[in-house]
């Protein structure tokens, strides 16, 4: 299974169509099952923001989908509107659900709603009855398929000089997560990427294997921080029976286009990874033939 994970698009002022464009341009040549928005997909929350957004997701593959909302989905300076119905355009143009599960032949994906427009507006919030959800959603998943958490806001911070503070009771959903199995946590908030293992945070959570965390930056917008200061990135994770495969695209000013800047392999469900056989190199292939009495072999290379 593929997943084309973006993040943070911020229709609005912040938006960049050239970046967009080039995403589009990319992503058929990634082939994707499964697409992830995990949140902020406008500036201010603004119709017009959440309909120019709702028209480039459309544009994206013709395969499973999920999508969730971040702080800067819920208005900030219409006060009213943020305590009495802050949802109402994401609900309008995106989607009517907010904590949403998704189940492929592969993955069983459960998104919440990480805002908490009424207490928190950066920070975000995970719920008692959200952790319940995912319970119940988990509780129900077929064995073999991949067990997958998506929310806008960052369980654990990145491991930069920023210092950003976590979600308020982080490590409690930590701990359910690693009860109920799940494999993966993705989210975007940071506006950098960063992948990593929830054991680099919580310790005493999951000590046989951890939990695989994958953030995304922003990927077509101009708000980009630390590391990916100006920049633009997506993340394309494979997740085979074995191994959960995290490729981090970054957006090349100078070409236009996104291109492979890391790749990251975790093992699943406990497991190690297989040793890459490795070639002899020249010296030692010469000794081997030296000690058996034999004349050295000419080694060639052919350059691409």
């Amino acid at each position: 299974m593929k997943i084309l994970h973006i993040s943070d698009v911020h229709f609005g002022p912040p938006y960049l169509p050239n970046v967009g464009s080039a995403l589009l341009r990319t992503v058929p040549s990634i082939d994707p099952d499964v697409v992830v928005v995990s949140g902020d997909l406008t500036q201010r929350a603004k119709p017009e923001q959440f309909q120019q957004a709702a028209e480039f997701i459309n544009q994206l593959p013709d395969v499973p989908r999920i999508v969730i909302p971040g702080n800067h989905d819920v208005p900030l300076y219409r006060i009213v509107e943020r305590l009495t119905d802050p949802h109402r355009y994401y609900r309008q143009y995106i989607s009517n659900e907010l904590n949403t599960v998704l189940q492929t032949p592969d993955a069983l994906f459960v998104g919440l709603d990480s805002t908490a427009p009424r207490s928190a507006i950066s920070n975000g919030r995970i719920h008692p009855s959200q952790l319940d959800f995912c319970r119940d959603a988990f509780d129900r998943v077929p064995d073999g398929l991949a067990k997958i958490v998506v929310a806008h806001h960052h369980f654990a911070p990145a491991p930069d000089y920023l210092h950003d503070q976590t979600m308020p009771k982080a490590k409690r959903a930590i701990n359910l997560f690693v009860e109920l199995g799940v494999e993966l946590i993705m989210g975007g908030h940071l506006y950098r990427a960063f992948i990593g293992n929830t054991l680099d945070f919580y310790p005493g959570a999951g000590r046989a294997h951890g939990i695989v965390i994958v953030q995304c930056g922003t990927t077509t917008s101009r708000r980009g921080r630390g590391r990916e200061k100006e920049k633009n990135s997506f993340n394309e994770i494979d997740v085979t029976d074995q191994t959960i495969i995290v490729t981090h695209h970054i957006f090349d000013d100078q070409t236009g286009q996104f291109a492979p800047l890391s790749r990251h392999e975790f093992a699943r469900g406990g497991r190690r990874l297989e040793t890459p056989s490795i070639r002899p190199s020249h010296h030692s292939r010469a000794t081997e033939a030296v000690e058996s009495n034999q004349r050295p072999q000419t080694l060639r290379s052919t350059r691409a």
